[in-house]
Formats: structure tokens, sequence, C-alpha cells
């Protein structure tokens, strides 16, 4: 048990740090703009090119993986989904955003530093696939489903190409892209290039999760819907359960890939779902108590799910050392 507390509190450590300091400096939200640049169009996709880039190729074409997980997170979307209809009594705007609490992870943040710590990185390839499919399962089903509900009123060619352009202009996507390039071209950048890459890795992780957890703490917690318990059920406990299933059923995948979907599988709702329910106002409100409060659930979840890699029940001698 005290392994898996020394995985877990750097970790969410990190987190509350950021929460605290969001609560304790009035800083309004606009100051972690920059903070947010440097993380999501340089530190994580540096991170993301630079381990890649030095994988086999052949281990980047791993299709029943990403089937595999893609599925799993689509089903989970699925099961919120419904709820959020049932609750709803029909309401397709607000059911997606709902779809999105119980199937779209912090795939981005959290999932990363996480995966790449406790896994090592042996664990960087099926964390860029997950992330990369992930979103853009999740930014091609909810324009659709808003176009859908009357809330996204685009012709269908623009609305299709800005799906192209929000799945394939994404920072992440295009240093995933650079990465498996390089990688089949076997290229290795100068050493002056490839120090800067390493230092923006190595500040990837820490960056990332103090910035979520001032962005947790700047959200409001104004009400507490009635379908929530149903919708982070979904996420924190249904969603690994299926992705842990998926990958047992459809095939026989290393050890190493298996926890990473798993452990990706139980991050809490994703800050991004409140950006999408502003950006069609809907659901706002109840989508920030859903991201602060799934947050503060997954200490207990992801712990567990650690405590069932520590421990070998996702396969043996998984858990990198830590010092």
């Amino acid at each position: 048990m005290l392994q898996v507390a020394t995985l877990a509190f750097p970790f969410f450590g990190l987190i509350f740090l950021g929460f605290f300091a969001g609560r304790i400096f009035k800083v309004p939200a606009e100051g972690l703009a920059w903070l947010n640049i440097f993380i999501i169009y340089f530190a994580l996709p540096a991170l993301f090119f630079q381990l890649i880039s030095k994988t086999p190729i052949e281990q980047l074409a791993n299709w029943t993986y990403v089937f595999s997980t893609s599925f799993s997170t689509y089903c989970a979307f699925a099961l919120a989904f419904c709820i959020g209809i049932y609750v709803t009594k029909g309401n397709v705007a607000i059911a997606t955003i709902q779809g999105m609490v119980g199937g779209y992870a912090n795939v981005g943040y959290m999932g990363p530093g996480l995966t790449l710590a406790v896994l090592g990185p042996e664990a960087a390839v099926p964390a860029a696939l997950i992330f990369c499919f992930d979103v853009a399962l999740v930014f091609t089903l909810a324009p659709l489903l808003m176009a859908f509900a009357g809330t996204e009123k685009k012709p269908p060619l623009q609305l299709a190409l800005q799906i192209l352009k929000k799945v394939f202009l994404h920072p992440f996507i295009i240093a995933t892209i650079a990465g498996v390039l390089g990688a089949a071209f076997r290229y290795e950048p100068p050493q002056a290039i490839d120090t800067i890459l390493t230092f923006l890795r190595s500040a990837a992780a820490p960056s990332a999760l103090f910035a979520m957890g001032v962005t947790v703490a700047l959200r409001p917690l104004k009400r507490f819907p009635v379908e929530l318990p149903g919708l982070l059920a979904v996420k924190l406990i249904a969603h690994p359960l299926i992705v842990y299933l998926m990958l047992g059923v459809v095939g026989d995948f290393d050890p190493v890939w298996v926890a990473t979907g798993v452990l990706m599988a139980s991050l809490p709702p994703a800050a991004t779902i409140y950006v999408i329910a502003q950006q069609y106002n809907v659901y706002v409100e109840r989508a920030s108590t859903a991201v602060l409060i799934g947050t503060g659930m997954s200490v207990a979840t992801v712990t567990f799910v650690l405590f069932l890699i520590a421990n070998g029940s996702l396969g043996p001698d998984l858990v990198r050392q830590i010092p």
C-alpha cells in the first residue's frame, strides 16, 4: 500500500497544490492563459514527439488496440448519453455534454504524466494512441450531435471541415503524427533541439497537473445535478472496466498496454468538457461541477487502479521503480 501511495501522491499532490493556489491567490482565470499555451502547444507536444519518434514503427500500427480502446470510450459515452436522454426527457444537446462527462477522460493533462511515471516509457505509444483517437471521437460526436439537436447551425460541408480542423490541427495530434513520421524515417534531431525537447518534456506533467488544479479551483460549484452520481459512475468505474474487458476479449496485448488503457480510462472528466459546454452554452455550470467533483472522486478510483497495477492484477511487474 505504501508503494501505491508513493505513486499516487505526487500526481494528486500537484493537482491539489494548484487547487489551493487557485483558491488562495485571487488571480482571474485569464492568468492561466500563458501557462496553458506552454502546456498545450509546447510541453506536451514535445513529450509525445520525443517518445513516439524513438518507438519502433511496427508498434505504432496496432489498430486492434485502437479499436478496442476507442470503442470502449464510445460505449461509456453512449451509457452516459442514455442517462442524459432519460433525465432530460430527450434533450440531445444536454445529453451530449453529459455523455462526454461519462466518456471523455482527462487523457491530455493527467494521462501522459501519470502513465509514464507509473509504467515507464513503454506506456508512451498506447497513451498517445488513446489520446489521439479519443479526441477524434469526441470532436466528431459533439458537433454532429449538436447539429442534430439544432444547436450547431452550420451547413454539412462547413461542419465537416470544422471537425477535421479540430481533430488534425490539435497540437497533440500534430506532434503525434510528426513522431510517427520520425519513427518511420528514424529521424534524430540535432542535439541542441533534442535538449530543448527534453526540457519541455520534463516540464509537461508537473505544469499540466498544477494548471488542472488551478482550473478546477476557479470553476464555480453552484449546482449539484441529480444525474451526476450516475455519470461519474460511468466515467470512473464502468469506463475502465469496459476497457479491461474489451482488451481481454479482443486480443493478447502487452500488459503495459492493458494497464495504460485501464489507467487512462479511470481518469476523471476532462476540463475540455467545460469549454465545449461554454461553446454551445449548454449545461455549463453543471459541467463545471462534474469536472470538479469527478476530479476529487478520482483520487480514490485512480488510486485503486494503481493498487491493482502494483499488485500484478493487470499484469506482472508493471510498476516503474521510483527511487
